[in-house]
């Protein structure tokens, strides 16, 4: 028995290797008991038992790995998730950002793993009210991400049918969608102001400087290091006292030093002030190719370009122009710039002379063929420490030795600074201090110890119990997702009962308003309908004669005369060219005699046969 868990778990781990090796999707940090279960249910979808089969049909037929990351990505969401937690979110949250924000400030939010898009845009509805139309399209910017292309797709467009916005608060719909046939599409002023591309979380770089991070009930998919590598780069991305808001199987119970508890119910948390913890570093990957792979020195190049852009240092690099051709993301936070000032002159920039007159140095620089270093920079702004930056300005060469540019280096220096100076002033002080704090530390590490051992135990109880409640919330969401198709199937079953209904009623009506008997056998000359003509002449009803043999029946009228008339139409497909009559008896026993047409049923051969009958009675001749 354990080795055939073994072989099947392999044969796991095997899937999900080619799956990353041949669609780069990796689901090697998705809890195996989850992504297990869903991958069998496709498989199941198209009759395959073990993994290794289905690998060999991913093989052989592309169209499948679209089939299956749709089942293993489970995309169920909505607009205003969660009313209690929206309504928190736009009374206590929001105005809060708002409030801390300068009136003019560039607002970025970020809502991962947005599915077909209705969060994002509930976020954007959210924001809209609260600050007005025009000032969120100047100062908002969403980014809606997503592993699911065809997700992003549906979430693009901006169009949703009337039940999917079912959930949206009274009076919004008309204000932020317009009707477009039978569905809704956002308003396309405000829809400019959302962003939505392909992000794993688990793999791509955040998105940084963030007010506010949204990424609810993806977590539970993934396992502990898995969510502890995502948490590392919401950390990174979040800007001091921004939000992350979380999904409500979800929470941060052992992230303490980086994140404060907004509302645990709600599960809102508040990155802390200052760097707490490891700070995120983005893991370097190269992608996957076809035909000869990538080449080495396209690979360098990345190493090096991931390598500068995570450098502690800010880095700035200028061409022989003066054009500012790189900016690293540390050189970004700290002098406010921007991907926009890629491509302008240096000296246009306000960096080019405060907190140092920098233009000068790099003609030097640029003249000498050598690099200078300006040393205890002393940059101010309002309300923020002094910070001291030593900046090398160094020139760049080729393989040829010709110059290709410049880079600018800041070295902040101000903690060692601060340091130089405090412990000129207060050595004595922090001597003593430092004697009082390690009596202290001792006594404090003593109690740590104990209660160490009854938060461990703590620890343990609380993931357990968080496990439980993810893999419940997990199987909550595939039953919804059954659900919804079932009520699609549902809806269609009844409009198809409708109109056999309608169609039915037409026919009975069609019958009943012909004067004349009319009576309709299937293939097999067995008694489909009797209309009323037939009933006032012989006197019996449709529930005496249906599925009856017809001619078996004894009702006045010679039926064996007619058999093969009514068999040639029936095998041949064809109507009768001339009437047939007979001597038959009415259900008063009066004489009459009948003028009878065969018609094949529907035209065809094999289905059945119409007869039309006339009386005329024998006494009028």
């Amino acid at each position: 028995m354990n080795e055939e868990v073994t072989e099947h778990a392999e044969e796991l781990e095997d899937l999900l290797a080619f799956l990353r090796d041949a669609r780069g999707f990796d689901f090697s940090g998705y809890k195996r008991s989850s992504l297990t279960r869903r991958i069998q249910k496709r498989m199941q979808d198209v009759g395959v038992e073990d993994f290794a089969d289905y690998r060999d049909l991913l093989e052989a037929n592309s169209a499948e790995f679209g089939a299956l990351f749709t089942t293993i990505l489970i995309n169920v969401t909505g607009f205003f998730r969660d009313n209690s937690a929206w309504e928190y979110l736009q009374r206590d949250v929001l105005p809060h950002i708002l409030e801390q924000s300068g009136d003019d400030e560039e607002l970025r939010l970020w809502c991962a793993g947005c599915s077909s898009g209705e969060e994002a845009y509930s976020l954007a509805i959210a924001f809209a009210e609260l600050m007005g139309v025009e000032q969120f399209a100047e100062r908002v910017k969403i980014y809606g991400t997503d592993v699911d292309e065809e997700a992003l797709h549906h979430a693009r467009t901006g169009v949703y049918s009337a039940k999917a916005l079912e959930p949206m608060p009274e009076g919004l719909l008309d204000k932020y969608f317009e009707r477009s046939g039978v569905n809704h599409v956002f308003r396309p002023d405000l829809r400019r102001r959302v962003i939505f591309g392909r992000h794993d979380i688990t793999r791509d770089a955040p998105i940084s400087r963030l007010h506010f991070l949204s990424c609810r009930n993806t977590l539970m998919y993934f396992n502990v290091e898995t969510q502890t590598q995502i948490i590392d780069r919401f950390h990174f991305a979040l800007r001091e006292g921004g939000y992350l808001f979380l999904g409500k199987a979800e929470m941060l119970l052992s992230d303490g030093e980086r994140f404060d508890v907004a509302n645990m119910r709600q599960r809102m948390f508040r990155r802390r002030p200052g760097e707490s913890g490891p700070p995120y570093q983005p893991s370097i990957r190269f992608e996957r190719l076809d035909g000869a792979g990538v080449a080495v020195d396209a690979r360098r190049r990345q190493l090096r370009e991931l390598a500068v852009d995570v450098d502690p240092n800010g880095i700035i690099v200028l061409d022989n122009d003066g054009i500012v051709a790189l900016i690293n993301g540390e050189a970004r936070a700290t002098f406010t710039l921007s991907d926009s000032d890629l491509g302008r002159p240096f000296r246009d920039l306000e960096l080019s002379y405060r907190p140092a007159e920098l233009r000068s140095v790099i003609e030097r620089v640029q003249a000498e063929l050598r690099a200078l270093r300006i040393n205890s920079v002393e940059l101010n702004r309002m309300h923020a420490d002094v910070q001291y930056f030593d900046i090398m300005i160094q020139p760049l060469f080729g393989p040829d030795r010709a110059l290709r540019g410049t880079a600018l280096v800041f070295i902040d220096t101000t903690r060692t600074t601060q340091m130089q100076r405090d412990l000129k002033r207060s050595r004595e002080d922090l001597e003593t201090a430092y004697e009082e704090l390690q009596s202290t530390n001792e006594e404090l590490e003593t109690t740590n110890e104990e209660l160490q051992s009854s938060i461990e135990e703590l620890e343990t109880t609380n993931e357990e119990l968080q496990s439980t409640n993810e893999e419940l919330e997990t199987t909550n969401e595939e039953l919804q997702s059954g659900n919804e198709e079932l009520e699609t199937m549902n809806d269609e079953m009844r409009n198809r009962s409708a109109e056999l209904d309608e169609a039915r009623t037409f026919v009975e009506g069609v019958l009943t308003s012909v004067a004349a008997a009319v009576i309709v056998l299937d293939a097999n000359l067995k008694v489909r309908a009797w209309n009323r003509g037939a009933q006032e002449i012989w006197g019996l009803r449709i529930d005496e004669v249906d599925g009856e043999p017809f001619f078996d029946l004894e009702f006045g009228l010679p039926t064996r005369l007619l058999y093969e008339s009514a068999v040639r139409s029936v095998k041949t497909g064809a109507r009768s060219e001339e009437p047939l009559e007979v001597q038959a008896v009415n259900r008063l026993g009066a004489g009459i005699r009948c003028t009878i047409m065969f018609s094949p049923l529907n035209g065809n051969r094999d289905e059945g046969v119409v007869m039309l009958i006339e009386q005329e009675s024998d006494n009028a001749r």
